[in-house]
């Protein structure tokens, strides 16, 4: 028998403030449809006033306990991947897990920007198969509406806030491709392409929080490269191929991007999950977003295959193969 990470819920979050392309187009020299053609983007979520990452974290994390009957006394661990922290210390996760009553465990953040979920998700993995958890929340959340240069077209249009949640639970499978859980993960990245896509702030650097710059071209052509080879990975480590997938759960940060991994699984783009439209990219959060929407709606079953995969900035990329 092999231990497996098995996914036992899942939940999420998104603020109630929605800004629209047409919205943004009164304020800045572009148009919906312009983002629309570039994107796949037609508005995103913004926090409120004083709505913190933690904040949308809690919410993602007890819609989760609360579909699988637990509550925070019952974990071993909490993983949060985001690359906007309340605070630059203490970790996120640790201000989740006080506000859920968690006084066992130990909770840690991950920084991988846009990958940062599928990191998590190897972090907790790991975790349980040393036997050293039982039960991990993991959870992506972001606040990049505060790390935005709102007169830089270029990149306040893409970005949003949300948070999503998945628990784990350790269980024992027949070690095979067809068990139920995390079957594998996929971790990267390339430290050369820093400059690609960053903040330029930060407390050791500027003493300030910063904005987010990319070239966005370039990233797309990487994406590209990068995330067909993860996939490629995954599948060669569990002698699986493309036909066994039975969903794509990208990271949304293009929706050219999403058709190019679904043609590269040859995917009908309809067992694609794709949320960037009414989302628009939530970064760590945009894999845990699509996840719940897909379970929530019906169209994720037990038993299917499901290929999640991202990449951000650093670069960081990444792959995980789940059967629900």
């Amino acid at each position: 028998m092999t231990i497996r990470s098995i996914a036992l819920a899942c939940g999420s979050y998104l603020p109630d403030h929605i800004l629209t392309n047409a919205e943004l187009a009164k304020k800045l020299n572009t148009s919906d449809d312009w983002i629309r053609k570039r994107t796949g983007i037609a508005q995103r979520h913004l926090a409120a006033d004083g709505e913190t990452t933690s904040d949308l974290a809690l919410k993602a994390a007890n819609q989760t306990l609360e579909r699988a009957g637990l509550t925070g006394k019952d974990l071993d661990a909490i993983v949060v991947a985001t690359a906007t922290p309340d605070h630059t210390f203490p970790a996120t996760a640790t201000k989740v897990q006080a506000a859920l009553g968690m006084t066992k465990g130990f909770a840690l953040d991950v920084q991988a920007v846009c990958s940062g979920f599928v990191y998590a998700l190897s972090v907790a993995d790991n975790f349980i198969k040393s036997g050293q958890a039982k039960r991990v929340l993991v959870i992506g959340a972001e606040t990049f509406s505060r790390i935005l240069d709102w007169e830089d077209r270029t990149t306040c249009v893409l970005f949003g806030d949300g948070a999503g949640a998945l628990l784990l639970e350790a269980q024992d499978q027949p070690g095979q491709s067809s068990d139920r859980g995390l079957l594998s993960t996929h971790l990267f990245s390339d430290g050369r392409h820093h400059d690609l896509l960053y903040v330029d702030g930060g407390p050791s650097k500027t003493q300030t929080v910063g904005h987010l710059r990319m070239e966005g071209k370039e990233v797309f052509r990487h994406a590209v490269k990068n995330l067909a080879n993860a996939i490629d990975e995954a599948l060669a480590a569990n002698a699986l191929s493309d036909q066994d997938v039975d969903w794509l759960v990208p990271h949304q940060a293009n929706v050219r991007i999403v058709e190019a991994m679904a043609k590269k699984l040859n995917l009908p783009i309809e067992k694609a999950i794709v949320t960037i439209e009414r989302h628009a990219n939530t970064s760590a959060a945009s894999i845990p977003l699509a996840l719940n929407e897909a379970v929530e709606d019906g169209r994720i079953q037990p038993g299917q295959l499901l290929l999640l995969e991202a990449m951000g900035g650093g670069f960081t990329w990444g792959s995980a193969l789940l059967r629900w």
